[in-house]
């Protein structure tokens, strides 16, 4: 490794409908980015064969054009997951079904690698540079093709026992309702995301009536407010597509369920706002992941 060059991780977003691969610096910074989409009609090697493509393109950019030293691999993957991505199984992605994600990427590359849920990266990318910095308590959610979240308490990201702490799609919002993936019915998943959005209405969630983009957004408070109820905390963090591409309308709506609902805390009353980090966070998060496992302590 060279003294003067400076050292980054690439970084790997796994989502529901594109696998994204890039370089994030110790200070959080994207220096590179490649996205290929996610084809839903082919099987497990086909899939990461994709993923390899763009994960190797990274690592000869490091190399040849920016002239970095890359330190390890840090991955956001959908869930769930077990622990480091040692296996995944993204809802969206059926195909792989507990894929040694991990491994592979191990094998490929030759680097240590480190995984975690999306939405916990997402939590630590917001918490390090975006919208919850110097936030002790506070919630991030992915609210996209499915809804993730991940939860910081008294400064610590919370891990679980499977380290898939966070599922906060899996509230139930609507007693009785849709039936969701997990079995259940009425998951905040089942009923406000994108995949959801298209069952209901028969459209796509990038074309949304005003009606929808409100439920959607009061379904976003009232998963909130359980949690806000629950854990103590009066800041709720929301990114992904659906929520940013509803805009004003999505979070004034959650903003207004919150504000109903979550009545425990003596403090201030909690509040959601949208990442700041926009679409360079889940990759900034998946550094992060890497960051924090090598380090073992606290980034920023």
């Amino acid at each position: 490794m060279h003294e003067d060059r400076r050292e980054v991780i690439c970084a790997v977003d796994i989502g529901g409908t594109k696998f994204e691969a890039g370089l994030v610096t110790m200070r959080g910074e994207l220096l590179d980015r490649a996205r290929v989409p996610v084809d839903p009609d082919v099987g497990p090697q086909s899939h990461f064969a994709a993923l390899a493509g763009i994960v190797t393109e990274q690592l000869e950019r490091a190399r040849d054009h920016h002239h970095v030293d890359v330190l390890a691999i840090g991955i956001g993957s959908a869930g769930p997951i077990e622990r480091d991505c040692a296996t995944v199984s993204p809802v969206n992605i059926p195909s792989w079904n507990r894929f040694a994600l991990r491994q592979h990427l191990i094998d490929l590359t030759g680097l240590s690698v480190h995984g975690d849920l999306d939405a916990k990266a997402l939590a630590l990318a917001e918490g390090w540079l975006g919208a919850a910095r110097g936030v002790r308590n506070f919630c991030a959610m992915t609210v996209s093709t499915g809804v993730g979240g991940g939860i910081f308490v008294d400064g610590d990201l919370l891990d679980g026992d499977t380290g898939n702490a966070g599922h906060i799609g899996h509230l139930i919002v609507e007693p009785g309702g849709r039936r969701c993936g997990c079995g259940a019915r009425g998951c905040l998943e089942a009923e406000a995301s994108g995949t959801a959005i298209e069952a209901i209405t028969g459209r796509s969630p990038t074309e949304p009536t005003y009606e929808i983009m409100q439920r959607t957004g009061r379904l976003v408070g009232r998963g909130a407010a359980m949690i806000c109820n629950a854990l103590d905390l009066d800041l709720v963090v929301v990114g992904g597509g659906v929520a940013l591409g509803f805009g004003a309308t999505f979070f004034n709506a959650a903003q207004l369920e919150l504000d109903a609902m979550a009545k425990v805390g003596s403090g201030p009353p909690p509040r959601i706002t949208q990442t700041r980090l926009g679409d360079r966070g889940p990759l900034i998060g998946a550094g992060a992941v890497g960051i924090r496992r090598m380090r073992r302590t606290p980034i920023g």
